[in-house]
């Protein structure tokens, strides 16, 4: 699964490229990669797995990386305390385990430098990993991306990137890109 992760992780770079100065929502249900049930069956061997993919594409990127929670803890996101500071985050108060914030946030919170959790974040860019509900953290405008595949293991996949408003009238213009 690593392998397959790195690919469509790059895939999602080649166009939207990801780079310190963004930040990157990952929701995962380590349940549905399995095959079961969201919130069934929580895997810290999976996670592990899918986190050393996230590490080496963020080595890459340089991007931020913010890992959603389940329901049990309002979503609520782990990322590093230099990802609190650089984007002015609101640090809230919990300790992401497997039934209450998920396996993906239980290993983020175990492994990264300086943890910390965040209640909400408007991320440049995301994947759902099983139907986990990211659209909370993404921001305004966000728009879904094909990749080559919809399935991570036996769970659902879906990529998104944002892009800012479009603001005024019939007489506005906006850039090409």
């Amino acid at each position: 699964m690593k392998t397959e992760l790195l690919g469509l992780l790059t895939e999602l770079n080649g166009r939207f490229p990801l780079h310190d100065e963004r930040i990157l929502v990952i929701g995962c249900s380590t349940s549905e990669v399995l095959g079961k049930k969201i919130g069934k069956a929580g895997s810290i061997d999976v996670a592990s797995e899918l986190m050393e993919a996230f590490f080496e594409f963020r080595e890459k990127t340089g991007v931020h990386l913010a890992f959603q929670g389940c329901e049990h803890i309002n979503r609520a996101l782990t990322v590093e305390r230099r990802t609190l500071k650089q984007f002015g985050l609101t640090e809230v108060t919990v300790v992401p385990v497997r039934a209450a914030g998920g396996a993906m946030s239980e290993k983020a919170y175990a492994i990264f430098d300086e943890p910390c959790v965040v209640e909400s974040i408007q991320a440049d860019a995301g994947i759902d990993i099983g139907s986990t509900l990211i659209g909370m953290h993404l921001k305004p405008v966000a728009i879904p991306v094909r990749l080559s595949s919809k399935h991570l293991g036996e769970a659902y996949v879906t990529f998104a990137i944002t892009r800012p408003k479009l603001i005024g009238g019939p007489r506005a213009q906006y850039p090409n890109k």
